[in-house]
């Protein structure tokens, strides 16, 4: 028997991640019916291709690699200059102006969302409930203390800070358009989050990943609000904005003024990122500085308009049902209310055993998330529409 001590903090999660227990669910379900054909409209993975300037740019960069004269080993952990010169470039869309120097290249938000509690000591944490697991998780693993916000329909899912909120040093967790019940933060939402990070000496860790698809007057950054570059962190990915789920690319920006402890976090994360990362590929990178420029830009944009035109199918039906829902109109979640009282893994078997259909289970992301259920618009066009007529018969 082994005599090796464990992370003891690794009892304090759950034994398996929220989508391996669909995933088993819906094998087991398929194994015993292999004749049905399933509908997934659970995981948020998107089913379109890359785009052309993506294609494009990726051959071209492995043609390089091809040739002695233009061939690249590692690649810089921090992200090669024109990438991340193409981010800073994306941000001045919003108005915002960064150096290239905050901006760190990644293989993913989630990752980026994972490793940044390595940078930080044992502060009480914020995290918004529900939300995507990784906020959590990662920060039980570290053995961190961890205060939930209540995000309910009363607040419309965009919980702010109240008189509650006593101490200062917190680290925060907002995420916007959120995930996974689509709901966005307007500029003076984020205000008030700025106002009492700033006034109680805390950091927010801000998840841009799903800024595409918003539409109206929410800010596509928290950096878009004054204040912002003095106490937050933000995380943004090409996932579901360019079809990156597989391809892999993502950014953190900290800003150069924020410190702590008399350090500076931007040269603890570079330090964090040196030691334990090997930086994203050449190839990549090269997709990635296409999906951002204007003509990448305009033909990832095409792509979400496919998604959101599948969402407004999805909203068309819960409408037509009755059925209360928030999300589909800035985010390609749609957020619903199990019908009939039925709790989230409930209505999951429910529709699971009678149409095929598979969603993820609102608790999954939080004891707010009981009796609630997210459906995603990341699906083929002709399988959301069979899933719309298999619901609208059911439900």
């Amino acid at each position: 028997m082994m005599k090796i001590k464990i992370n003891e903090n690794f009892k304090k999660i759950k034994p398996s991640y929220l989508f391996s227990d669909i995933g088993k669910k819906v094998r087991t379900f398929s194994s015993a019916h292999p004749d049905l054909k399933i509908i997934r409209l659970g995981i948020g993975d998107v089913t379109l291709p890359l785009s052309p300037c993506v294609i494009d740019a990726m051959t071209k960069a492995v043609a390089e690699m091809g040739e002695k004269s233009s061939f690249r080993g590692y690649a810089p952990e921090y992200g090669y200059d024109f990438l991340r010169e193409a981010i800073a470039r994306h941000y001045e869309r919003f108005g915002v102006s960064l150096s290239p120097e905050e901006i760190f290249v990644s293989d993913g938000a989630k990752s980026d969302l994972g490793n940044l509690v390595d940078i930080f000591g044992d502060n009480e944490i914020l995290i918004p409930d529900p939300v995507y697991p990784v906020y959590l998780d990662s920060n039980l693993m570290s053995g961190r203390r961890v205060r939930f916000l209540a995000a309910n329909a009363e607040n419309g899912f965009l919980p702010l800070p109240d008189e509650s909120l006593t101490g200062e040093g917190y680290i925060i967790y907002l995420c916007s358009p959120n995930n996974p019940t689509g709901a966005a933060y307007e500029k003076n939402e984020l205000a008030e989050w700025i106002s009492f990070a700033i006034k109680t000496g805390s950091l927010i860790i801000y998840d841009s990943a799903y800024e595409a698809y918003i539409q109206g007057s929410a800010p596509h950054s928290i950096y878009e609000v004054e204040g912002a570059k003095e106490c937050a962190i933000e995380v943004c990915s090409l996932s579901k904005t360019a079809g990156f789920t597989g391809t892999r690319c993502a950014w953190t920006v900290v800003p150069a003024g924020i410190t702590a402890g008399g350090l500076s976090l931007s040269a603890l994360w570079a330090r964090r990122q040196a030691t334990k990362y090997n930086g994203l590929p050449y190839v990549v990178q090269r997709g990635a500085e296409a999906a951002l420029s204007d003509e990448g830009r305009k033909q990832c944009m095409s792509l979400v308009a496919y998604y959101m035109e599948n969402a407004a199918l999805i909203a068309d039906l819960l409408k037509k049902k009755g059925i209360w829902f928030t999300g589909g109109r800035s985010s390609p979640y749609l957020w619903l209310k199990c019908p009939g009282g039925m709790g989230s893994w409930a209505f999951f078997d429910y529709l699971l055993e009678n149409i095929q259909v598979v969603g993820t289970p609102g608790e999954g992301f939080g004891e707010e998330g009981k009796g609630y259920f997210r459906l995603t618009a990341f699906g083929s066009r002709e399988d959301t529409e069979e899933a719309v007529h298999r619901m609208e018969a059911l439900l």
